[in-house]
């Protein structure tokens, strides 16, 4: 990726060359930043990629963006709010800063039923991502804080943005105050806690993203200990929650003790195909207090006041809907139709003797090519099957050798794509790649 900057930064030269500047100065850790943001790299090479194919097929299997229509039944609830909203009696303005008090109370009582969360530390919100960004900003650039490796790249950029990472060391591709645990098939996907070094914040997610491991209830006891014995702060991301399909934990908060330790962000962008519409929630305890013994919840209050007005009262009219019997039920069979889709893949995948990891509690499948680069690997899909996929070390150094594959699409697409794979892979053995990395 770094031609692409290159070619920027060439472009930015020119212009600068031949108009005048401000005397503003650039945010310096704006430049910290490595390389575009992931997902947007993918956009660009999916545009160049069309250009150089006007007529291929493309089957998109890599950014996790759902594919199946939101039930009729979610989609009326908003459509009624939406109408009541040109009538007297059915205008409404601003809501709560927090989220509509019922929506918050449905989360409670569906999400986190018998776990003993009130509707109070419940924050309904536009998206995940913009709740990472937003903890960031609660915390400040001094705290210290560890990410799972591979993990999803906000965590990281977000940190990178406010000043918190540090320098970039080329030789680790680590950042030097980001604490990078590492989660592979040698130890199960979960970091090693007792030599991981002590940081004010843990980001975890379960089941990760892109490796697809749900974490048990053991390893996630652990980590709470862990965090309870260093006097740390977890961020919990369970945005992948709805997908768990073992006894594994769908909430960090199912953990004795994780209330005086945890934060946990989740979404109805999986679990309901709100992608486009954009609705999230957080959730912090009452009972996570700073060292000077602050509750966190308040700080995050006027966070929420100052940076954001609340979500759209359309988008929480279908939240509403989504958490009601009928409506959960109806998200339960499309979860189904993606975990089939799923199982498919993983079974083809399998059959051309590749290693694959996910499939089971999770949308994506992790896939391992051992003695080759991520980008390598995805360049070679694209070309040769029009395949999208994400390649590993897009979500950090441990992700190398390794391609995220999504289940989210229709069934039409899948066969397709495995009826390609198949073709493309049919002798792993016989297999190779220019192991020059595209990166």
């Amino acid at each position: 990726m770094n031609h692409n900057i290159n070619n920027i930064n060439k472009n930015i030269g020119d212009y600068v060359e031949e108009n005048k500047c401000t005397k503003v100065q650039r945010n310096v850790h704006m430049e910290n930043l490595r390389d575009r943001f992931l997902f947007h790299e993918i956009g660009v090479r999916e545009m160049e990629h069309a250009k150089k194919y006007p007529h291929a097929k493309l089957i998109r299997l890599g950014i996790g963006d759902t594919t199946q229509p939101i039930p009729q039944f979610i989609t009326s609830a908003m459509a009624q709010h939406a109408q009541a909203l040109s009538t007297i009696e059915g205008y409404s303005g601003y809501g709560p800063e927090q989220g509509n008090e019922a929506l918050r109370q449905a989360i409670a009582e569906t999400i986190y039923k018998n776990m003993g969360i009130n509707n109070s530390e419940i924050f309904v919100t536009d998206g995940t991502q913009s709740d990472i960004a937003r903890l960031e900003m609660l915390f400040g650039s001094n705290m210290t804080m560890a990410v799972q490796d591979p993990s999803f790249p906000a965590y990281v950029d977000s940190s990178v943005i406010i000043g918190q990472a540090g320098k970039f060391e080329e030789e680790s591709g680590n950042y030097e105050k980001i604490v990078c645990m590492k989660c592979d098939f040698e130890n199960n996907f979960f970091p090693d806690l007792s030599t991981t070094p002590r940081t004010d914040i843990i980001f975890f997610c379960s089941p990760n993203n892109p490796t697809a491991h749900a974490a048990s209830y053991s390893q996630l006891q652990q980590l709470v200990d862990f965090a309870r014995h260093n006097g740390s702060i977890i961020v919990y991301d369970s945005a992948y929650a709805a997908y768990i399909s073992d006894q594994s934990p769908t909430s960090i908060f199912q953990i004795p003790g994780a209330k005086q330790v945890a934060i946990e962000v989740s979404s109805f962008s999986k679990l309901a195909g709100f992608t486009g519409i954009r609705l999230a929630w957080t959730v912090i305890p009452v009972e996570l207090l700073y060292s000077n013994g602050v509750p966190v919840i308040e700080d995050y209050k006027r966070i929420i006041s100052t940076c954001f007005n609340g979500a759209s009262n359309i988008a929480q009219a279908g939240g509403l809907a989504c958490l009601s019997q009928k409506g959960y039920q109806d998200l339960k069979n499309i979860v189904e139709y993606y975990m089939e889709n799923a199982k498919i893949l993983t079974e083809t995948l399998k059959s051309l003797n590749l290693n694959v990891h996910g499939g089971k509690n999770s949308p994506y499948l992790w896939v391992h090519f051992a003695g080759s680069k991520s980008w390598d690997v995805f360049t070679h899909i694209l070309e040769n099957a029009h395949i999208l996929t994400v390649p590993g070390r897009g979500f950090g150094p441990g992700g190398e050798e390794y391609i995220r594959i999504s289940s989210f699409a229709s069934r039409e697409s899948i066969l397709e794509a495995c009826a390609r794979l198949k073709s493309v892979f049919q002798d792993i053995s016989n297999y190779t790649v220019n192991h020059t990395t595209l990166s």
